[in-house]
């Protein structure tokens, strides 16, 4: 069977492994999970029971979770070397540095404003700390993002890699939550341009926006929740 990955919407960071699979090229399939009205729930649960996504079922039949081990897997797989580089390479130890950046502290960091966006019925004073400590744990991790973004096209080199991809799908979270000034990350801002104007990051993007796209034919099409469900819980 083809793998098949389960990606939240809306703005989930599971866009960036939708683009990975894309860049990769090998057959997927894919399975669209509304965050707000699909999680919350023991069906759910079956499958991921830390209830979030992504989720893979990989092509084996497993039900494999979390946004590193996914990547690794794909990477293992990523026989022509699309989107990774060799194992033993520099390269790959800093593309492996800065997945694990943004994977932790930079995606942790944007965990407060989201408990005040999911409890916009609480206490004002309680919904005003947490904004104001978001922000500043966002602010924080940018100003090191932005030290670690290095004078090339990409993360990592001249192509877009897993580490792009990584970032991608949580990086537009600072203007969702207007967490920070955009335009006191210059390097961040012009990183963001090129990856998101990349082909296989814009057919994730029209993916996600429930949109059809052509892409490179390696998807195989959705897969309804219910099915997965169905033939893959525990």
């Amino acid at each position: 069977m083809e793998p098949i990955l389960l990606y939240g919407i809306p703005a989930g960071s599971s866009m960036g492994l939708v683009a990975a699979f894309e860049r990769v090229g090998q057959p997927y399939r894919l399975c669209r999970v509304d965050m707000l009205a699909e999680m919350k729930n023991d069906a759910y649960a079956s499958i991921n029971g830390r209830q979030e996504t992504p989720v893979l079922i990989t092509d084996q039949g497993k039900v494999l979770t979390e946004t590193m081990a996914i990547a690794a897997w794909l990477e293992a797989r990523d026989t022509q070397r699309r989107i990774s580089f060799d194992p033993r390479s520099p390269e790959a130890d800093r593309m492996h540095q800065l997945m694990a950046f943004v994977n932790t502290g930079f995606t942790a960091a944007f965990t407060p404003l989201w408990a005040a966006y999911e409890m916009e019925s609480a206490e004002p004073v309680l919904l005003a700390t947490l904004r104001d400590f978001g922000r500043k744990a966002v602010t924080e991790r940018h100003d090191r993002l932005e030290a670690m973004i290095a004078d090339t096209d990409f993360l990592v080199g001249d192509r877009l890699t897993l580490a792009d991809t990584t970032l991608i799908g949580v990086a537009r979270w600072a203007e969702f939550h207007q967490a920070v000034d955009a335009t006191s990350y210059p390097k961040l801002a012009a990183l963001r341009g090129r990856i998101e104007a990349d082909p296989s990051v814009r057919y994730a993007q029209a993916i996600e926006d429930g949109e059809n796209p052509a892409g490179s034919g390696a998807c195989l099409g959705h897969v309804p929740l219910a099915e997965v469900i169905d033939r893959f819980a525990a």
